[in-house]
């Protein structure tokens, strides 16, 4: 059995609502995939025996209606994301969907893999929220506009010495970058966002 170190999936926000997801095993690309369906995505990781994934989606709906604290921890060095609702209202409204989708993928990740809880343990496998835009961030050591992300966020990955021949679009850019996000929670090299009760956000911690 080969057991791979990290995988991740990053949900697409256009209106497909697409799970694009990357493998990265012994700091080498090896596998791309793309589903409409949480429960293939969930297939495709156990089937690769992934340890750790990373998951560009909300792991829980905010508790007051507001942004989560990971959120507020984000803004408040710069980085800026879609503030979480609470659960009635993101079951509600169509722009949401893409969360609801997150949220169906966590929940049949688990129990199989324990969702982070800002004490892990390599022990056990684990699935974990992230966001490209921190990852990015923490690469660099700076914020980077997103207006620039399909050119700054490939090169970020080259610097770190992936081959990216096979991300052929930024959906599978992005879903690389959360896979090296995996790859830095197994090493013990990273930083979080937030608190238990409303879920951490994870990101490379660069020295």
């Amino acid at each position: 059995m080969i057991l791979l170190q990290s995988s991740s999936v990053w949900m697409s926000v256009d209106r497909r609502r697409v799970f694009y997801a990357v493998a990265i095993l012994n700091g080498k690309i090896i596998e791309t995939y793309a589903a409409f369906n949480a429960a293939e995505v969930v297939g495709w990781c156990r089937d690769l025996y992934a340890f750790a994934v990373g998951i560009d989606a909300p792991c829980c709906w905010s508790i007051t209606g507001r942004a989560r604290p990971c959120e507020r921890a984000l803004a408040a060095e710069g980085l800026h994301t879609f503030a979480t609702p609470s659960q009635s209202v993101g079951e509600r409204h169509q722009f949401y969907r893409w969360m609801r989708n997150g949220a169906e993928l966590f929940r049949l990740l688990t129990p199989p893999y324990q969702l982070f809880d800002g004490k892990y343990s390599t022990s056990s496998p684990v699935c974990f929220e992230t966001v490209p835009h921190a990852v990015a961030y923490a690469l660099a050591g700076t914020i980077l506009s997103a207006k620039q992300k399909r050119t700054d966020r490939p090169r970020l990955l080259r610097e770190v010495g992936l081959s990216i021949d096979a991300l052929t679009n930024i959906d599978l850019v992005d879903a690389a970058l959360c896979a090296l996000t995996a790859h830095h929670l197994l090493a013990g090299t990273f930083k979080t966002y937030g608190d238990f009760a409303e879920g951490f956000i994870v990101a490379p911690k660069i020295e």
